[in-house]
């Protein structure tokens, strides 16, 4: 046993990766004064790994390079020897459906608030394990449950932050509650997104919907994969505004993340979506982008 009383070793023998070094699991760590576990001072990305394929890499890629940008924290290598990383990553575990996670933090530094004039060299931290197909089969095949709470996280939802707390607190209380996903509503009335998800609905036209992207919203991956398939399909697509009301009244609704393209919401606030069933749209949207997140995943690999 470790001095936390962790288990020195992971009994699955899960690998994880810091700072250069594949370690066993349960021995990794960071430095007591690293900025991310201090300060959370830092950008992460959770990347799909379908069939032992990495899915959506590259657009996960540009979406962690933006958000190192906006908040002056250099990549910790280029990109070109980070998916060389990534793929030992997937190599080292033998995981052919999982979630790789990845953490870049400002490295360790004398704590204080200011970002160090002389930075450190960024902590680069990556870890992976397999998701639970037979429960990702059942939410597709039955629908979620979604409570909505008030938006109560900082200005800059757009980057990518490990700041989770009022993410994580929402996400509690709607488990508490019974239900899956929490919908963040704004001041003004209207849904952000889910804690950890893009919420979407089917509205009453019959056109695909989830909001445009701004500060208030996460750019998401499988939202920006979604938006491109459902145009290439020629299917209805807005971006705007739209309130719990209008979601409750709506044909459809679903969510998306990197742990599922069209998971179907069937219930918010405890009232029935549609007929209470996963919709058709939903389930055309989650075979579109399979198809093509897939062309682009075997794409890679072979580039690779």
């Amino acid at each position: 046993m470790s001095s936390h009383g962790w288990p020195a070793r992971a009994p699955s023998g899960r690998i994880a990766y810091v700072d250069g070094r594949y370690l066993p699991h349960g021995e990794a760590g960071v430095h007591v004064e690293d900025r991310g576990l201090q300060l959370g001072d830092a950008i992460y990305e959770v990347f799909a790994v379908l069939g032992g394929r990495i899915a959506d890499e590259d657009e996960h890629l540009d979406r962690l390079e933006r958000s190192l940008g906006e908040i002056a924290l250099a990549p910790p290598m280029g990109r070109a020897a980070l998916k060389l990383v990534l793929r030992e990553m997937v190599r080292r575990n033998r995981v052919r459906n999982g979630f790789l996670y990845l953490q870049v933090t400002r490295g360790a530094v004398k704590r204080d608030h200011p970002i160090p004039a002389l930075s450190p060299r960024p902590t680069l931290i990556l870890t992976l394990r397999p998701f639970d197909v037979e429960a990702a089969a059942r939410r597709q095949a039955e629908g979620i449950a979604v409570l909505t709470r008030p938006d109560e996280r900082w200005g800059r939802c757009d980057i990518k932050t490990t700041q989770l707390l009022a993410n994580l607190l929402a996400k509690t209380e709607a488990r508490r509650a019974g239900a899956y996903e929490a919908w963040l509503v704004d001041d003004n009335g209207f849904v952000t997104e889910g804690a950890s998800t893009t919420a979407w609905i089917v509205d009453r036209d019959g056109r695909l919907t989830t909001r445009d992207l701004s500060h208030a919203v996460l750019p998401g991956v499988t939202r920006r994969v979604i938006l491109e398939a459902a145009a290439e399909a020629q299917l209805p697509v807005v971006t705007r505004l739209f309130t719990p009301d209008e979601a409750k009244t709506a044909k459809e609704a679903f969510i998306s993340s990197a742990s599922g393209a069209a998971v179907p919401v069937v219930m918010i606030d405890g009232v029935r979506i549609g007929n209470g069933t996963p919709g058709p749209l939903t389930r055309r949207i989650g075979e579109l982008y399979a198809h093509k997140s897939g062309m682009r995943a075997a794409a890679a690999e072979h580039h690779g």
